[in-house]
């Protein structure tokens, strides 16, 4: 079970690099599951879900639509900053870049997984204040401020590993087989 596929953005013709990862994956009999943006919005297993788990927040609500379909996640509530960052640095097992431009008190927060800062003023109109994401443009920073919102940003990587483990959980305890998780970590 892998997050980002081999083909990404779409097709691509088979040569080098890929042609080398797909001839090794044929000849070992490795199946490949790409499961890349269901994987990111899933209610239970998915990206965002797991990562608000982690986080001890409650009652998430789709919010951010893309093409109809939500892709993040909405949380009210109330939480400080400063608690919110030592939280999310634990759940990521590593650092965070705080953009401190919101309030203090985190009450509406936003989670979107992955490399969704651009979309920051899209964010900013469902009244978040804090938004949690991987990572993010020089100038969706500079929106931040600009807007009052706190973004922080764990890295691309670091928040995409809790769907893949979730799942990878759940197919093991439903048909009893074992699952090892192979980190790979960029620093981005």
């Amino acid at each position: 079970i892998v997050h980002h596929g081999l083909f990404w953005p779409g097709l691509q013709a088979i040569r080098g690099v890929l042609r080398r990862q797909l001839r090794f994956a044929f000849e070992n009999d490795i199946a490949l599951y790409s499961v890349h943006l269901p994987l990111d919005i899933h209610p239970k297993v998915g990206n965002n879900a797991q990562l608000s788990a982690a986080l001890g927040l409650k009652a998430p609500q789709p919010f951010l639509e893309e093409k109809g379909q939500p892709v993040g996640l909405k949380l009210c509530g109330s939480v400080s900053r400063r608690e919110l960052v030592r939280k999310l640095q634990k759940a990521l097992n590593g650092s965070v870049k705080v953009f401190d431009f919101g309030p203090r008190k985190a009450r509406a927060i936003g989670i979107v997984t992955g490399a969704a800062g651009s979309e920051i003023y899209r964010v900013a109109e469902q009244n978040i204040d804090t938004f949690i994401t991987g990572e993010a443009p020089h100038w969706a920073a500079v929106a931040a401020e600009e807007l009052g919102i706190n973004l922080l940003l764990g890295g691309h990587y670091a928040t995409e590993v809790f769907g893949v483990k979730a799942l990878a959980a759940h197919l093991s305890k439903r048909f009893r087989v074992p699952w090892e998780f192979i980190d790979c970590p960029i620093d981005l």
